[in-house]
């Protein structure tokens, strides 16, 4: 709620899965800028993009920039999220060359299309995140230096699920309760209490994954769920759905 209150930009670092998109979605949500209207959050995984289209999809395109650029143009993401949050995700894997690009706007906040020369203004905060080392990338020459104190005005640093144990349990039980409802199927009256009696064989677990391996298991078990709705769930009915716990009580043997 804290940096939710600020224009800041804000960099969010945690392992894959640990949850950043959501963080940013929930520091967007309560900005109390976005509460006087429908203000978009636009989101782009940078390591997901071939550096030739990030830059187009980032900044937009005149008519003409390039072999098959659409007839009047493309608006890029940076106009898209005018007024907005910016969301970029892995923005360890972004290209020097945009790096720089990124630098500029940051500093000017004006965009220039590809193929263009008229600069446009926006108004965007931005949020970042990441699963690697900026600093030891900067230190290899991959990630400049200037941009990343630029970007980490605000740092939020997400720890594992298996250093979260006082979350996992209601972690599990929303992430179940949400699954249920996806296929119509009503969630036990005592759920609660029947998570609670496997909070042992989901604490030893270590959750590679972390909270997004927790949402896709509970989806699971909620499928055996709706298939069996009397079945209890029991440690032996959530080792049965998901057989991978077992390798944590392998581990306390």
């Amino acid at each position: 709620v804290l940096y939710a209150r600020s224009p800041a930009t804000v960099l969010i670092q945690g392992e894959t899965g640990t949850g950043k998109e959501l963080v940013a979605q929930a520091i967007h949500r309560e900005n109390p800028r976005m509460a006087a209207g429908n203000r978009p959050f636009v989101a782009v995984n940078c390591g997901a993009i071939a550096e030739s289209l990030l830059e187009s999809e980032l900044f937009g395109y005149e008519e003409g920039a390039f072999t098959g650029s659409r007839r009047g143009g493309h608006v890029g993401l940076f106009e898209a999220a005018h007024r907005g949050t910016l969301f970029l995700d892995e923005i360890g894997e972004m290209p020097l060359t945009l790096q720089t690009r990124l630098l500029r706007v940051l500093e000017e906040r004006e965009i220039v299309r590809v193929g263009g020369t008229r600069p446009i203004a926006v108004d965007v905060r931005i949020i970042s995140a990441t699963h690697c080392d900026l600093e030891q990338r900067i230190r290899a020459g991959r990630f400049r230096a200037d941009l990343f104190y630029r970007l980490a005005v605000l740092r939020l640093m997400l720890p594992p699920l298996r250093e979260r144990s006082d979350d996992l349990i209601p972690l599990a039980v929303w992430c179940l309760k949400n699954a249920l409802a996806a296929l119509g199927a009503r969630p036990h009256p005592n759920l609660q209490a029947e998570i609670n009696a496997c909070a042992p064989l989901l604490q030893s677990y270590g959750w590679p994954g972390n909270v997004r391996e927790l949402r896709n298991l509970m989806e699971r078990v909620a499928l055996f769920l709706a298939a069996e709705p009397l079945q209890a769930i029991s440690p032996g009915f959530m080792l049965k759905a998901a057989p991978e716990l077992m390798q944590g009580l392998s581990a306390e043997i």
